[in-house]
């Protein structure tokens, strides 16, 4: 490592410096617009301009002191959906609106104009459930479901648009260079109209203030949740002064938890849920975004002091969302809902859905800053097997490269690339490297010399190529906005350009926010240029997108669109789910940041991203032997499972704390391998039907609101409870099960409890506190093997937990777990199990479907039957009955159905007598 390498190691292993990252009283736009607002200056729709073409309808919105209009659009969408964009009527030259983020047009639907009143506009869908009501003045939209106002939109005036201007040099003129004009030089500074400062940074703006915000009120709403990313609770609080949530991808090293500043990934959407109502909201903006948010609780009131029949009223609680970012255009979607599961159909019908991972990702993944050379790789890799601990992946970072150059290996490491990969392929295994976008200032290194000959890095605004400090020293950084530039990158996974490379390596993308060292809050300045003229300050919250979008199609086009990628990248945006997975970045070994990951991962959840995690055992730091058990077992049970640690710590393979330790977290991952049907099923329903893989009890039980506020614990799927255990020497844990009309059974003891109602769980270092509820059917593998690979034809089993009214259902997805056949040629079972009136049925849930999997059930476990059957039979589909032995447990109301041959594609039934 060279010596500016050295030099950022050090000053990243101290605390999060506030000197380095603004708060929000230290950003300009945000000290205006507070400003402004606080003169209560109003806009009125001018109602005479309504125009109602296909697609929108169109009308004036112009400011009372200015008189400037704006020009509004409404967009029905099909499936509750509404679009609304402001943008200056005519502007001096086009402003930024987001790109490639949404999969298509959206559909419209043509919106009728329903009769108003001379002061209003009422629009509705051609079904008539939902309304936007147009009031003139001042100009309010209300967002009408049935009968009820569900959402107002500038309800509190705070529209604010920032027209664009003649730039400042050609504005001014020798003559007025007076000390008044000094005056109101220092107050356009204060405000940072033309230049910003901070630190020793100064950001030059060519085209001065262009701010825009606007305000939601969500009527009857207190639990919002959303806006990741951020190190903070699932459900966003309120917010003060100068403590607004921000949206701004920015590396931050052992980030800071329970705060709202930005950290790798920004998704402007949140989510609001009442009983009975789920209403979303998505701000497409990709420039620097605060989010301001207040709830009003219910509160009666006398409506008169005197008399006897003095009444109460109710008033309705009530959460103001106040936008505002930095640059754009106002460009919002209403998700209407009504259901949790709706709006996250709603939400991916814009952004598209989470890919179907490869069935190998979904395996743990072992990772470390940095893996020596290729005798570390195969040491490593055959402590696994020594220790009989199943793993998929092994990782590599920077070091692996020449210099920090990517695409290229250091010789003396890893001086057979190759050989080290058939070594990982020959145990069914694969391999990630890591590729950033930051490109060493080298013309001897091909990928910088042909990037710099074809202009693909990011300029300055003098139109050099941008240079900053990263981990190769002096880098550029290729602009992925580009779209030739991503096609070029796509090109660089080839197995003819990058040498060394085979079809079982995968990629890492990383310090993609971008990270530039000794930059503005280490990353790129905001006036550096992109593509197509863009300033970085309109498009910087999605370059880490831009990236990952590049490097899945490069390993689509390196198998000839046969092959599904893996690309895990930690910075992201709207619509990342498309290209791969995420994960929270540089988090620390310690017990709060075990527990802060569960809500961060619900977060992430709930807005798109399901194939996420959070780096096993921390990555900063040396965990204790029983922080690492617990963060194993939590890991377990999230949808990315990766151990990774930085490099000046201990080495901390699953082995290395005692034999008693090691058992416990080999018994961790051998739980996630016997799950793997399970979880393959979910993320098949996540990219199919948009249902998150790991979801806040809220979204499964939208009507109990005992379980809004919940996040030490969360759903996989609909069928399995997890509590993990995040306190030190715990010995008992508080869950919450809820649904009063539901049964859980610890998935260990198979002991059961009613809902509704907080059960203590005592545990010891083994425990993970794991229910299944009653009415499912959990699908699992009976044997595990070294990895996913060895386990292609090993034997199902069923897990089958009985409800209340002794019925129960589930579902198994199956196909070759790596390719796209099950799109293009149909490749797939789905198979639907239920249990009712005592006979399990195995049937097909999509006939589309055709895959020839030699696969049998060959163990049942029914959980919560009441006594013990007479005799059990199975049923085939050509009509022959077989007796088969079993094994009940009146203690624990158990029936176990044990060396069972039943192929799992083809149609029977189990008779329980």
């Amino acid at each position: 490592m060279d010596a500016a390498g050295k030099e950022e190691i050090s000053v990243e292993d101290e605390a999060v410096d506030k000197n380095v990252f603004r708060d929000c009283t230290k950003i300009a736009f945000y000290r205006r617009q507070k400003q402004q607002l606080l003169k209560k200056s109003t806009y009125r729709a001018v109602l005479d301009t309504v125009t109602t073409g296909q697609d929108s309808t169109r009308f004036q919105i112009v400011h009372e002191a200015t008189k400037i209009p704006l020009m509004a659009e409404i967009y029905g969408i099909e499936r509750n959906i509404f679009r609304l964009k402001i943008n200056e009527e005519m502007p001096l030259k086009p402003r930024y609106e987001v790109p490639d983020v949404l999969t298509s047009k959206p559909s419209t639907v043509r919106l009728i104009s329903c009769s108003g009143d001379s002061g209003n506009v009422v629009l509705a869908d051609e079904k008539g459930d939902l309304k936007c009501h147009i009031t003139a003045k001042p100009f309010k939209v209300d967002l009408v479901s049935g009968e009820e106002v569900v959402m107002s939109i500038n309800s509190l005036s705070q529209l604010y648009f920032e027209h664009l201007q003649v730039p400042q040099k050609q504005r001014a003129t020798k003559e007025n260079q007076s000390a008044s004009v000094d005056t109101a030089k220092e107050n356009e500074d204060d405000l940072g109209l033309w230049e910003e400062k901070f630190g020793n940074f100064v950001d030059v703006k060519a085209n001065g203030p262009a701010s825009i915000g606007l305000d939601f009120s969500l009527h009857g709403f207190e639990h919002l949740y959303g806006i990741p990313q951020h190190a903070e609770s699932h459900q966003l609080k309120n917010t003060s002064d100068g403590d607004a949530y921000r949206l701004y991808n920015l590396d931050v090293y052992g980030y800071k938890i329970h705060d709202k500043m930005g950290i790798y990934g920004s998704i402007p959407y949140l989510l609001a849920h009442k009983l009975g109502k789920t209403v979303g909201i998505f701000w497409l903006n990709a420039s620097e975004t605060l989010v301001e948010i207040n709830t009003e609780p219910a509160v009666e009131y006398t409506l008169t002091q005197v008399g006897p029949a003095a009444a109460k009223q109710k008033i309705r609680c009530r959460t103001d969302v106040h936008w505002m970012s930095e640059s754009g255009i106002i460009d919002v979607f209403l998700l209407a809902g009504p259901t949790p599961s709706d709006v996250f159909r709603q939400y991916s019908q814009l952004t598209g859905t989470q890919a179907m991972p490869p069935l190998f990702s979904l395996g743990y993944h072992q990772c470390r800053w940095n893996y020596e050379d290729e005798q570390d790789v195969k040491a490593v890799d055959a402590g696994f097997d020594e220790h009989d601990i199943p793993y998929d992946v092994m990782w590599l970072d920077i070091e692996h490269t020449e210099g920090k150059r990517y695409f290229t290996w250091d010789k003396k490491r890893f001086p057979n690339p190759k050989r080290m990969q058939e070594l990982l392929r020959s145990k069914k295994r694969k391999l990630v490297v890591i590729s950033d976008p930051h490109i060493k200032t080298d013309p001897d290194y091909s990928v910088y010399a042909k990037a710099k000959e074809q202009g693909f890095f990011v300029k300055t605004r003098e139109g050099a190529d941008f240079e900053g400090i990263c981990w190769p020293g002096l880098s550029s950084y290729l602009d992925f906005t580009n779209p030739k530039v991503r096609e070029w990158y796509a090109g660089l996974f080839a197995f003819s350009a990058y040498q060394g490379s085979t079809d079982i390596l995968f990629i890492w993308n990383d310090m993609n926010e971008p990270s530039v060292f000794r930059g503005p809050e280490q990353t790129m300045q905001k006036n550096a240029v992109h593509h197509g003229n863009w300033e970085h300050r309109e498009l910087h919250n999605i370059y880490g997108f831009y990236q990952q979008m590049a490097t899945a199609e490069g390993l689509i086009q390196r198998s000839k669109g046969k092959e599904r990628p893996f690309v895990l990248t930690r910075s992201f945006f709207a619509g990342s789910q498309k290209y791969g997975a995420v994960w929270t970045g540089d988090n620390t070994a310690d017990w709060s940041y075990l527990k802060i990951s569960i809500p961060m991962l619900l977060t992430l959840s709930i807005t798109g991203i399901s194939f996420c995690g959070a780096d096993v055992g921390g990555f900063i730091g040396n965990p204790e032997a029983e922080l690492l058990v617990r963060w194993y077992q939590a890991g377990a049970y999230q949808p990315f499972f990766r151990g990774h640690a930085t490099m000046n710590t201990k080495r901390r393979e699953p082995w290395l704390f005692g034999e008693e330790h090691t058992q416990l977290i080999r018994e961790a991952i051998r739980e996630r391998y016997t799950l793997l049907p399970y979880w393959y099923s979910l993320f098949y329903h996540a990219h199919v039907a948009s249902q998150p893989v790991m979801r806040p009890l809220w979204v499964e039980f939208p009507d109990d609101l005992q379980t809004f506020g919940v996040e030490d614990e969360y759903m996989l799927g609909s069928a399995l409870l997890v509590h993990p255990v995040t306190e030190p020497k715990a010995t008992e844990v508080d869950v919450f099960l809820p649904g009063s009309d539901e049964v859980w059974y610890d998935s260990k003891t198979f002991a059961h409890w009613e809902g509704g109602r907080t059960v203590k769980i005592p545990v010891a270092l083994d425990t993970i506190p794991v229910f299944q509820r009653g009415g499912t059917v959990v699908p699992i593998k009976t044997t595990v093997g070294k990895s996913t690979g060895w386990m292609t034809h090993s034997p199902y089993g069923l897990r089958v937990a009985l409800s209340t009214k002794g019925s129960a259902v589930g579902e198994l997805y199956l196909d070759d777990g790596h390719s796209f056949q099950y799109l293009h040629q149909k490749q797939f079972l789905h198979r639907k199990f239920s249990f009712c009136s005592s006979v399990l049925n195995n049937s097909c849930a999509d006939k589309r479907g055709h895959y020839p999997s030699k696969c049998v059930v060959e163990q049942i476990l029914v959980l919560g039957l009441g006594k013990e059957p007479s005799s059990v039979t199975t049923h085939s589909s050509d009509g022959k009955d077989q007796p088969v032995a079993f094994t009940y447990c009146a203690q624990a109301s158990t029936l176990r159905l044990e060396k069972l041959s039943l192929d799992i594609g083809a149609d029977w039934e189990v008779h329980i007598m």
